[in-house]
């Protein structure tokens, strides 16, 4: 199967020469059985009607779906006029545009950063799920979805991010709010590279490590490619 990865940020510079792109976070968490294309959203380039894509895969952002940037205006419109078509997965900023794009709502959050490792109670399953009751992943977020379209369902999330994963049945389309695609150690060092200017020091000391503890990014890996080869 080919995923088409549509890029709509990447990591701090530095972090970049160590850690790579989003999109090849992605290709280690999936795993060889898939081939990708990277599509630079920010410069508005996302596949065209006739692509060879089979799926599509949003990534994270440092943008805000309502900074109102050209490029978001055209990604929302490929996610509703794609949506249905084929597979889609949204994660972190993917998750939020998703949302936007199909009646939902996605702002920046009173509650502040969301960081370090969080855990997602599960309160309803799709086919592609194990029967866990919930998932602890990394997290990196100001911005939250509070509302949800008509073709979507929450499937988990907890206080503090009560939308933290979403199914839309119809659509087959999936989103989720944190980073199953975040190694520990590139969750604590984006941690580290905001420390002082954006987070303080003891929320980041704590953030960092909460991170030491077990994830479940694995068994979503495993989710992932499930729902990809049978949506």
């Amino acid at each position: 199967m080919k995923i088409g990865i549509l890029e709509t940020g990447a990591p701090p510079a530095p972090l970049a020469k160590r850690f790579g792109s989003y999109g090849n976070m992605f290709r280690r968490l999936l795993g060889p059985a898939f081939k990708f294309e990277p599509f630079d959203v920010q410069a508005s380039a996302v596949p065209e009607a006739n692509d060879d894509c089979e799926a599509y895969l949003i990534t994270g952002s440092s943008s805000g779906v309502y900074d109102g940037d050209p490029w978001i205006a055209v990604l929302e419109n490929f996610i509703r006029e794609r949506a249905g078509a084929k597979p889609m997965i949204g994660i972190c900023f993917g998750h939020q545009i998703m949302a936007q794009a199909l009646g939902g709502q996605a702002i920046k959050s009173p509650k502040g950063w969301g960081l370090g490792l969080h855990r997602y109670e599960l309160s309803a399953k799709a086919s592609w799920m194990d029967g866990g009751d919930a998932i602890s992943l990394p997290v990196s977020h100001q911005d939250q979805v509070v509302a949800i379209g008509p073709d979507a369902r929450v499937l988990g999330g907890n206080a503090f991010t009560p939308f933290g994963l979403i199914d839309y049945p119809t659509l087959r389309a999936v989103s989720l709010q944190a980073h199953p695609e975040f190694e520990a150690d590139y969750a604590s060092a984006l941690i580290d590279a905001r420390r002082g200017a954006q987070i303080d020091g003891e929320t980041a000391d704590a953030a960092i490590d909460s991170l030491k503890e077990p994830s479940d990014r694995r068994r979503v890996s495993v989710w992932l490619r499930r729902f990809l080869n049978t949506a």
